[in-house]
């Protein structure tokens, strides 16, 4: 079916429609359509049309999608940065990473976050959470949308005789542009769920449950457990697991040099697959803790099991 459409006209739907489908949280590559919409500019009898349609139809559908997770991050706050967290197929998709670079950057991450994996699909329901004004993240975040849909179209057209000799490819294949299209989204969606599952791999057969750490915890050796947390996060959730102790990941290795490397290691974190607990013990590991366990489910499994929980003490100066 899209194949029989004309380029001119395909170049644009298409831009739109990824563009749309990724600003909603769809695993979907936006920058090969934008660089198939560029290069078919690049050699169309109409190349100014072809480019407007493409950036505008992009432009839209990146704004509407960006808009729709702003407003959820508003309203419903967390959750939505963990619902995220769950159903992202993208291992770079963590809400803590997320809320380091806004707390040091603001509405203003917008502006880039297109151009780093993961960090756009969080940092807008983010700026919604943080109750940033509606007119001031419709303008970072419309300027970030066009500098990222301008790179595309500029890649398309600086290398549309390789795109169509692509295209030439595919086609002795019996592949058309619908083909491709479908190719390319399953493509990137199986590699984005094989890196995800891949990092948790390593350390499913490792993750502590609740009642599992409950115990560890009455040992005569008590375990060290560290909440990996951002500061945002415990700032919205002020509450720790006994015992915890607040890690920070500038200073990993200073943090745990009096720590002998063969006590046990718990890690946790709120994020519904410990993707920030695997991560860091992940570099605990290279550090020579071989005996690091994330715990399973995070806080939240530790809350609804209704375990005890002790209240953060504001920092003193």
């Amino acid at each position: 079916m899209l194949s029989a459409l004309d380029p001119s006209v395909l170049a644009p739907v298409l831009a739109g429609l990824c563009v749309l489908a990724a600003s909603l949280g769809l695993p979907v590559p936006t920058m090969p359509a934008l660089i198939y919409a560029g290069s078919v500019a690049a050699g169309g009898p109409q190349p100014v049309t072809i480019v407007a349609a493409s950036f505008a139809s992009a432009f839209a559908g990146g704004l509407a999608g960006d808009t729709a997770w702003f407003f959820a991050g508003r309203r419903y706050g967390f959750q939505v940065l963990r619902l995220l967290c769950r159903v992202s197929l993208s291992r770079d998709t963590c809400v803590r990473r997320t809320e380091s670079f806004f707390s040091r950057r603001g509405v203003r991450i917008l502006l880039i976050a297109r151009f780093v994996p993961g960090l756009s699909v969080v940092s807008v329901p983010m700026s919604g959470t943080a109750r940033t004004p509606f007119p001031c993240f419709v303008v970072h975040d419309a300027i970030g949308v066009a500098l990222w849909i301008a790179c595309g179209l500029l890649l398309g057209h600086a290398f549309a005789n390789q795109v169509d000799a692509l295209l030439l490819v595919l086609q002795q294949f019996g592949l058309g542009i619908g083909s491709a299209a479908l190719l390319i989204v399953f493509g990137f969606a199986a590699w984005r769920w094989s890196r995800r599952r891949k990092l948790l791999r390593g350390l499913e057969m490792s993750r502590v449950s609740v009642s599992e750490l409950h115990e560890l915890m009455e040992a005569e050796t008590a375990p060290v457990i560290i909440d990996v947390r951002s500061a945002e996060s415990r700032q919205h959730d002020p509450f720790l697991i006994p015992g915890s102790m607040l890690l920070d990941l500038a200073a990993l290795e200073q943090a745990m040099a009096g720590i002998e490397r063969k006590r046990c290691v718990v890690v946790y974190c709120a994020c519904p697959n410990e993707i920030s607990a695997a991560l860091i013990a992940k570099q605990l590991r290279k550090l020579g803790f071989d005996n690091v366990r994330p715990l399973l489910g995070g806080l939240d499994a530790w809350r609804e099991q209704g375990r005890e929980l002790h209240p953060l003490q504001p920092a003193t100066t």
